[in-house]
């Protein structure tokens, strides 16, 4: 029911995580598999770079697609190196991620011998360091901080495209300008990045701001969370219950982050 993919934090890590992608009830139904996926690096025990994609749903490959495109796009930042403190160049380093991402969904292609659009996948990019939260996005799905004070702050908003029910997608045959590319300062405590299955009951509607109710539980959770085969367990529990999987049939992915002082 799960798909996981992250690496495990170093016993220096700055980051204690736990994430969790799960298939939507209409996909089990259906015998679709999870086309959600996630994958995060914490580099030199002090840079979080964590990615969440959702394949789309009438993409043959789409759980391929969000497979590549996670992983790719944190390898590629990391591949980086140090974090500059520089806006403009922390988002210059995000778009570069996306963009190898994007090549690595549409190589992917090539080699299966299928149009790109077989692989289409939203995609959030983010790094989070003890002084700011940056973070890349295209399509839905939200990225969201805490900082030292408890405030809990939306650093992307949900991309719905241009129509209901409709989004943008990282292997368009086009550049990245539907991509939007946020900068946070601030002391980040806690970070999260949901899919849209979520983001009925993580937001409020119409304004799309984070709801505290839903995220100061979580916060609270990660931050004093078990190690990790158990914390991933309690958290596909929650996102399996009945209150969220009623709410929603679609795809779930949620990670957490809580940062250790």
């Amino acid at each position: 029911m799960s798909q996981q993919q992250a690496s495990p934090n170093s016993a220096t890590s700055s980051w204690r995580g736990v994430g969790a992608s799960l298939c939507g009830t209409s996909h089990v139904s259906g015998g679709i598999p999870c086309q959600d996926a996630h994958y995060w690096q914490v580099s030199n025990g002090d840079v979080l770079v964590a990615a969440v994609a959702d394949g789309a749903g009438s993409a043959e490959l789409a759980e391929v697609g969000a497979e590549i495109a996670s992983r790719s796009a944190v390898e590629a930042f990391c591949a980086k190196g140090k974090v500059s403190g520089d806006e403009k160049e922390i988002r210059a380093s995000l778009n570069d991620a996306l963009k190898e991402a994007q090549k690595a969904v549409q190589t992917e292609a090539s080699a299966r011998q299928v149009e790109v659009r077989q692989l289409a996948t939203t995609l959030i990019l983010v790094v989070a360091t003890s002084e700011m939260v940056g973070a890349g996005q295209v399509g839905d799905g939200i990225a969201v901080v805490q900082d030292q004070d408890a405030n809990i702050i939306g650093v992307t908003t949900p991309d719905s495209g241009e129509h209901v029910n409709e989004t943008t997608f990282l292997n368009a045959r086009r550049d990245l300008k539907h991509a939007q590319f946020k900068v946070w300062r601030g002391n980040p405590t806690n970070v999260a990045i949901l899919s849209d299955g979520l983001q009925r009951l993580a937001l409020q509607m119409p304004s799309g701001v984070p709801h505290n109710p839903f995220f100061a539980p979580l916060f609270k959770f990660v931050s004093n969370a078990p190690e990790p085969p158990q914390a991933q367990e309690q958290l596909e529990q929650f996102m399996g219950a009945p209150r969220i999987t009623d709410n929603t049939t679609d795809d779930l992915t949620l990670v957490l982050f809580g940062r250790v002082s």
